[in-house]
């Protein structure tokens, strides 16, 4: 029998513990007041270490013990904290003989691969134009290069929902995700722009397979009553990935080549293809009753919100980030002011996607959730347009997490509402073209009309609000047409 997973969190935390106080209270004091910065050199490299493999140690007992992710934080937390290690320790050596190792998880390794899906895009922001120049494009070609990648997923998103009612979402991962990788590595080859553009439009394309396919896979996974809370933690691995994304890539690039990055990148996606062969290739779905006549996708009132919602959505995002940094530099504030107000956006969003605070989505219709996240999101647009004090942006980016929170779920929910197994795949592709087409459309629009500082964020927040109030009328038609069928009933029983 193999090592309890907590007393191998316990071990590492231990050491964690140890590394940053000797790191705190002797290398530090030896480098300031005895002149000898090496010992923090060595004590540092020693407690990066440590601390990786401590939160590997955390991600295992996630996985096999599935306490709540809550525990996972804490454990996380304390590792800042001189000797809040030890101090877990103690609760988790009261916790040990309770928790016991359950099978495997494989919604995670899903998890994973959404994950992997959004971080590949969200590395490339800081970096792709850049190195598009850097091999000799021009700044129009740059921009046609940054873009691209946008253009050729949506075609993917499609091709995937199709084929994933086909042939079955496990064959499109498995297809994404090699092909993916094989075009992150094909980054090696890339010395003039004519090979960098068809590397972007293989891996763009192929990309696009991925996530359709892992997000119909889990909403079929998930009991019917979970959707909402489902949609809303699978939302926190998206929020996460833009928060991880950029700013790993940012720092990777400046230490090795753009493409190394990729290559780690297609080594992450490779210990997935992995882990899909391993775990996933016998996986179970309910059993449906075979259909003589295949089922067609509807274009009813939710799947069109969901679809608009993604879109918004997206265009948003792709507002936000095309003028924040502009907007930023203007206050007199540097690049990285710009990302953290971003991080704020996304932490705030995760942090409802993982807490309690996720079980609203299970209790209140994703209509007028998807409501109040559109009418958060506008108003977030135009505050950023009219406020120059930083204090008060952070609280704004704080306000638009909010709203992305309830928008994300909403979509997602009101889709597999609308929806049944047997075409959901397909729904799904038209929902991440949706996606796909809003990120390439909120920056072009935006600038094609030479809309910059508060005019575009008003402008966005304006079209945020048109969305609105077509939801609005939608359910006061929708309340409406209740209400009469209703009447029709009550008179006939009377």
């Amino acid at each position: 029998m193999g090592i309890h997973p907590i007393r191998f969190l316990r071990i590492m935390g231990l050491l964690d513990g140890l590394s940053l106080i000797t790191l705190l209270f002797i290398s530090m004091p030896l480098k300031y007041f005895a002149d000898l910065p090496q010992f923090v050199t060595i004590n540092g490299s020693i407690h990066g270490g440590i601390f990786i493999l401590y939160l590997l140690a955390i991600a295992i007992v996630q996985l096999r013990i599935q306490w709540n992710i809550g525990w996972s934080f804490l454990a996380v937390l304390v590792a800042f904290i001189p000797f809040g290690n030890f101090v877990f320790d103690s609760k988790l050596k009261r916790m040990q003989p309770l928790l016991h190792i359950k099978p495997f998880p494989k919604q995670w390794l899903v998890y994973a691969i959404i994950f992997f899906s959004f971080f590949d895009l969200f590395v490339q922001l800081p970096i792709m134009s850049t190195y598009a120049l850097s091999v000799g494009a021009s700044t129009f070609i740059a921009g046609i290069v940054v873009g691209l990648y946008s253009f050729m997923n949506t075609f993917g998103n499609i091709f995937s929902g199709i084929y994933t009612d086909k042939i079955g979402a496990f064959r499109i991962l498995v297809f994404g995700l090699f092909v993916s990788v094989a075009s992150l590595l094909c980054y090696q080859l890339v010395d003039n722009t004519t090979v960098l553009l068809i590397v972007r439009c293989v891996h763009g394309f192929s990309s696009g397979f991925i996530t359709p396919a892992a997000f119909t896979l889990l909403a079929n996974m998930r009991a019917a009553n979970e959707q909402g809370s489902g949609s809303a933690f699978t939302g926190s691995f998206v929020g996460i990935a833009a928060i991880v994304g950029p700013a790993s890539s940012g720092i990777l690039a400046s230490k090795i080549s753009v493409a190394n990055v990729f290559s780690l990148v297609a080594l992450y996606g490779l210990v997935l293809l992995i882990g899909l062969l391993l775990f996933l290739r016998k996986t179970q779905l309910p059993k449906r009753e075979k259909k003589k006549t295949s089922e067609t996708l509807h274009w009813n009132s939710n799947l069109l919100k969901a679809y608009g919602g993604a879109f918004f959505l997206m265009f948003s995002q792709g507002v936000l980030a095309y003028l924040l940094p502009i907007y930023v530099q203007d206050l007199g504030y540097g690049s990285r002011v710009a990302g953290t107000l971003l991080s704020v956006f996304g932490i705030v969003a995760v942090l409802i996607f993982i807490l309690p605070t996720n079980k609203i989505f299970d209790y209140f219709n994703a209509q007028y959730t998807l409501l109040i996240g559109v009418l958060l999101m506008g108003i977030a647009q135009i505050g950023i347009g009219l406020t120059s004090e930083m204090t008060m942006l952070y609280g704004i980016l704080a306000l638009y997490g909010i709203g992305f929170a309830f928008l994300f779920p909403s979509i997602n929910a009101l889709l597999i509402e609308a929806t049944t197994q047997e075409i959901r795949g397909k729904a799904y592709g038209y929902f991440y073209a949706f996606f796909s087409i809003g990120v390439v459309a909120g920056s072009s629009v935006l600038g094609a009309l030479n809309l910059v500082g508060t005019p575009g964020f008003v402008f966005t927040g304006g079209i945020l609000f048109t969305f609105c109030l077509v939801i609005i009328i939608s359910l006061i038609k929708s309340n409406s047409s209740l209400l009469k069928v209703s009447r029709k009933e009550n008179l006939h029983q009377s």
